[in-house]
C-alpha cells in the first residue's frame, strides 16, 4: 500500500497544528510547529481562506494522517461506520481507534502511530495469544493485546516502555506493565478521542 514518504513535519506544517506523528520529538524544541508555524512551500505563509469543501477536505485529510491510512482505506472505514447503527461520524472515530496499531500506541508500546504500525507489521505482538501482524485488524471488547514472549526484550519496546510510562491510557482500556499487555475493555466512544477532529465535516464531505 503506497504511503506518504516525504518529511511527517510538512504534514503537521500544512494542517497547522501538531499532529504528533514523530512521537517525542513533537514535545520538544525541534517540532516543526514550534518553530515554524505556517504551511509549506514558497507561499506558505500568506493566509488563505478556505471554502466550504476546502474545509471539509482539510479536516479529512488531516484525520487520515492522524492515524496514517490512505484514501481507499478510509473510505472504506466511512463505508462501515454509516452502515453501522449510531452517529456515522462517531463510529467512524470509533473503528479507527479500533486498528490494532493504533491499540499499540494508546497503551505505550510505541512512540507514535507509525513506529506502532511497524513493530505490529514485525510480528513484535498478539492478540488473544495469537501473533497478528495487520495494523489495519479491528479488536473487540475484551481481547487481549499483548507484547509476544519473544520479543519481551527488544530493545525498543523497551525503551517505549520506559519513555510512555507517565502518558495516560485511555479509559477504554487496560494496561498491565508487568506483564507487557493491555485490554480491551470496551470500544472507544467519541468522548475517549483527544484528538482535534470534527467528524461531522468527513461525514458532510463524503454525502455529497
Amino acid at each position: 500500500m503506497a504511503r506518504y514518504k516525504d518529511e511527517q513535519c510538512r504534514v503537521c506544517r500544512r494542517e497547522g497544528q501538531k499532529l504528533f506523528l514523530k512521537g517525542s520529538r513533537c514535545y520538544t524544541d525541534k517540532c516543526s510547529i514550534t518553530r515554524r508555524n505556517y504551511a509549506p512551500g514558497q507561499n506558505g505563509q500568506k493566509k488563505k481562506k478556505l471554502s466550504e469543501y476546502g474545509t471539509q477536505l482539510r479536516e479529512k485529510q488531516k484525520t487520515k494522517s492522524f492515524y496514517g491510512i490512505q484514501e481507499k482505506q478510509f473510505r472504506k472505514y466511512f463505508e462501515m461506520a454509516s452502515n453501522k447503527k449510531g452517529i456515522t461520524g462517531e463510529n467512524l472515530l470509533q473503528l479507527l481507534e479500533s486498528r490494532l496499531d493504533n491499540v499499540v500506541y494508546r497503551l505505550g508500546y510505541g512512540s507514535s502511530r507509525a513506529q506502532a504500525r511497524m513493530l505490529v507489521t514485525h510480528g513484535h505482538f498478539e492478540v488473544n495469544g495469537k501473533k497478528v501482524d495487520i495494523p489495519s485488524y479491528l479488536v473487540k471488547a475484551g481481547d487481549v493485546i499483548a507484547v509476544r514472549e519473544i520479543r519481551k526484550d527488544s530493545k525498543i519496546i523497551k525503551e517505549n516502555v520506559e519513555a510512555n510510562a507517565a502518558r495516560p491510557v485511555p479509559e477504554w482500556l487496560e494496561k498491565d506493565e508487568k506483564t507487557l499487555s493491555g485490554k480491551v475493555i470496551r470500544l472507544a466512544s467519541r468522548e475517549d478521542v483527544d484528538l482535534p477532529v470534527e467528524e461531522h465535516l468527513i461525514v458532510e464531505l463524503y454525502s455529497k
